[in-house]
Order: C-alpha cells, then sequence, then structure tokens
C-alpha cells in the first residue's frame, strides 16, 4: 500500500503532507511534516500540482488559501476541528458590532470564513509578536481563549477573548502536570499555549509543536514530560533517540487527528477524491490575513 501511494504521489505530481499529530506510518510516509501552517507555506514553495493533507480540515482549507492553483486533497473529509468549529462568521460579526472598533487576531486554527473576517492571523510560536506589532491598544483574538490568554500575561494590551478552546489540550490540569512530575522528577515539562494558564503557570518552557522539537533538540536535559497531543512523542523521539519523553497526561488524544488512514491517502489519490477549495470571495481576504502574518514573521 505504501509503494502504491509513493506511486500515485508521483504520477499525480502531488506532495504529501503530515501534521506533527498524526500517526507514525502516516509521518514517516509524508514529504514533510511538521505545524499546519509551515507545512503550508513549504507546499506552496513546491511545484507540486496536487497537497495531500494529512491533518485537519482547516488545515487543508489554508493550504487551498495560499496556493490557490493546486488541488488540495484531505483524505478524510471528516477530519474537522473541535476548536475551529467553535466560531462561525455571523457569531464573530455580532461581537464585532458590539465592541468599539479594534483589529481582530485569529489563531490559524480556524475556518478560512473566519480568517476572511480578521485583520491578521497568528499561530502558537508567533501570538506575542503579532499581538504586539498592531498599533491599537486593545485587540479581539479568536477562536482560542487559552492562547489569548497566555498572549495577554506576556503584553500590557488589553486582549478580550473569544470562548474557543482546544478540548484535547484543555483536558490538561495541574494535578495530571503534578502527577507527571511526581513520576519523572528529573524532566523538564514543556507546554503547548492552547493548554489552560493554570497548566502554563507550572510549565519550565511554553512552545508550539514545532519549538518543542528544536527546544527539545538543543536543550542539554535528557528528559522531557509533553504537554501537547500525545502524536508529538514520535516525531519527538525521532529526532531526539538517545532522550526521554513522557506525556503529561494519555489523555491528551485528539481523535480527528488519528481518523486518516494509510488506505484513505491510497483511496483520494487513486480517485482525486476530497478536494478541499476555498472560494475565491473567501480566499482572498483570507489570504491577506494570513500574508500579513508571513511577512512579519520574515522581517523578524
Amino acid at each position: 500500500m505504501k509503494e502504491r501511494i509513493r506511486s500515485l504521489l508521483k504520477k499525480r505530481n502531488a506532495i504529501m503532507l503530515s501534521h506533527n499529530y498524526q500517526p507514525p506510518e502516516i509521518q514517516d510516509l509524508a514529504d514533510l511534516c511538521g505545524d499546519s501552517l509551515e507545512l503550508s507555506i513549504k507546499a506552496a514553495q513546491t511545484d507540486a500540482e496536487v497537497i495531500v493533507f494529512c491533518g485537519v480540515h482547516f488545515m487543508a482549507e489554508t493550504a487551498s488559501i495560499l496556493s490557490p492553483d493546486k488541488t488540495v486533497l484531505l483524505p478524510r473529509e471528516d477530519a474537522g476541528c473541535l476548536m475551529a468549529d467553535m466560531i462561525e462568521p455571523v457569531g464573530l460579526q455580532i461581537m464585532l458590532d458590539k465592541l468599539p472598533p479594534m483589529p481582530v487576531v485569529t489563531y490559524v486554527n480556524s475556518t478560512a470564513a473566519v480568517k476572511a473576517l480578521s485583520t491578521i492571523c497568528c499561530t502558537s510560536a508567533n501570538v506575542v509578536d503579532i499581538v504586539n506589532s498592531l498599533d491599537a491598544d486593545e485587540i479581539l483574538m479568536t477562536p482560542d481563549r487559552n492562547l489569548a490568554l497566555y498572549a495577554a500575561s506576556q503584553i500590557k494590551k488589553k486582549i478580550h477573548t473569544w470562548d474557543g478552546y482546544c478540548p484535547t489540550h484543555d483536558r490538561l490540569k495541574p494535578e495530571d502536570v503534578n502527577h507527571a512530575r511526581r513520576t519523572y522528577p528529573d524532566a523538564v515539562f514543556m507546554a503547548h499555549p492552547e493548554c489552560r494558564p493554570e497548566v502554563l503557570e507550572l510549565a519550565d518552557v511554553i512552545r508550539s509543536t514545532s519549538g518543542m522539537i528544536r527546544y527539545a533538540k538543543e536543550s542539554k536535559t535528557s528528559a522531557f514530560i509533553v504537554g501537547t497531543e500525545v502524536g508529538l512523542l514520535y516525531p519527538l523521539k525521532k529526532a531526539n533517540p538517545d532522550k526521554l519523553f513522557y506525556p503529561a497526561s494519555i489523555k491528551m488524544l485528539c481523535k480527528n487527528m488519528k481518523k486518516i488512514s494509510i488506505e484513505d491517502i491510497a483511496r483520494s489519490l487513486e480517485l482525486m477524491e476530497g478536494e478541499v477549495k476555498v472560494p475565491e470571495n473567501i480566499r482572498q481576504p483570507a489570504f491577506k490575513a494570513v500574508q500579513k502574518m508571513i511577512e512579519l514573521s520574515l522581517s523578524k
């Protein structure tokens, strides 16, 4: 089956992307692994005609936003994101109408339609820089309240939050962290900014998924407690075979990130099934919000 997929990728002039939370066999088969936005940016820079995105729906949308001339396939159309589903354009517009005029910073873990109503996007890695770059004292951040509260703890601006969250990261509680620390007393606790504020207060370092991989590689520490979706343990171990990684909690598992199978990928490529295409009237304003973020990040 894997040989068949490699053959189909070549036949379709396709590139296969895998998010860091995907199952090991998919990560091993992919051309590129990483965070969702970095994958979409790298894929846009290739001459591939087809992008097979092994992740969730908003990630495939982002690839479509950045690569409108490429065909983007999501092997399982029902692989969604519960946090992205917690905000819709109509609800966002209602909130904006109630607030004084202010910039809207939207996490890339959101639908294209919500990005289209936003001033600029952000990632978990650059959120503080993005918010600081805006010439405004008040900002609305969507959809992740935990990421917004993390940003608010790092800067002096007033941040209005949308009441959304990632169920996988929000599931981690301080008692889980304390238990892991007692079990692995010499390990460094790395937490993702999508975790609750009370969990982040216990963290030794706060990083995005790719940031955790880089930190672990550069650190002299040999053991780590990982406060994000358990799928990241595989790329962490792969990049650092001589170091130890422990989940902060085995409850941190995203079922949507485990939906895509090898068989789904083969079928998607064979039939060109599962295309995700963002309409131009949404893509163009969404692209502006994403592009503003990319340009700011490149200028750093």
